[in-house]
């Protein structure tokens, strides 16, 4: 268990700093857009495609690390009121719920758009969209693999009480 959360600790770190070197990125693209649009009448395409990309990027990533720290947004109505072996076999299933749209949709569904748009190219970036597409199955690698160790958490987290996971 202890081998489990170093990993997790090192994914989140690694993790952390992509989203804010993408966050950084985004920021100075942002002002270079600002710039040549507002005081050079210059607008650019390709800042405005790279913007939106590292966008699509971040919010991905940001969405993998929250399943990461287990702050994502759950509704808690019903989870809550269980205590003991009930809870924990319904936060066990919540995240092999979890586990299974993350395969379906974002690691199958991410790999098929990622073959299909390989033959196309961005307008400005001259970039294969497959490149864009391929941090869907990436993401959903990632929250199936913190799904898993969530899971493994809850089979270990002590349900007495009626405390928030």
């Amino acid at each position: 268990m202890e081998n489990m959360h170093k990993v997790r600790a090192g994914i989140m770190r690694v993790l952390g700093l992509v989203i804010t070197c993408l966050f950084a990125l985004m920021t100075l693209i942002g002002t270079y857009q600002i710039v040549t649009r507002y005081f050079f009448n210059r607008p650019s395409t390709v800042s405005e495609e790279l913007l939106t990309y590292s966008f699509t990027w971040m919010a991905l990533l940001a969405s993998a690390y929250v399943f990461g720290k287990r702050d994502h947004m759950r509704m808690g109505f019903l989870a809550d009121k269980f205590t003991g072996p009930g809870r924990r076999y319904l936060e066990v299933a919540i995240d092999l719920l979890t586990f299974a749209f993350a395969g379906v949709v974002m690691v199958y569904g991410g790999i098929s758009i990622t073959k299909l748009t390989m033959i196309q190219t961005t307008a400005s970036l001259r970039v294969p969209m497959g490149y864009i597409y391929v941090i869907v199955p990436v993401a959903g690698v990632l929250i199936m693999l913190f799904s898993l160790m969530n899971a493994a958490d809850m089979l270990h987290r002590d349900f007495s009480g009626k405390e928030e996971v």
